[in-house]
């Protein structure tokens, strides 16, 4: 009976680890988003990072999930997670023709 839970335990564990939220990462260079379109999960985090010398301001007023990470310079990142599903249309403040789009299923 023993043998029965501890396995039960492991199977469990391994479930869990196998079901965890997703982190990605995207990167603003000269004046664009490293990637145009990006699929995740619920629960998914995404780092934008940006690798211009000179700030960028990334927002989404997409119903599934608004946001503003604020103005921040090279070499720093802010972190969104996604917990409803949806498109999100992501910009950037200060350059309008910055776009992506982020799809959470």
């Amino acid at each position: 009976m023993k043998m029965l839970f501890k396995l039960l335990a492991i199977s469990m564990l391994m479930f869990s680890v196998g079901v965890s939220a997703g982190n990605y990462s995207v990167g603003q260079k000269n004046k664009k988003f490293t990637k145009d379109k990006l699929v995740i999960k619920v629960g998914d985090k995404v780092s934008f990072v940006n690798n211009d010398p000179f700030f960028h301001n990334v927002f989404s007023l997409s119903p599934s999930k608004t946001f503003d990470l604020g103005s921040y310079p090279k070499g720093e990142h802010r972190e969104v997670e996604f917990d409803t599903a949806g498109q999100v249309d992501v910009e950037c403040a200060i350059h309008p023709h910055m776009r992506m789009t982020i799809i959470v299923k």
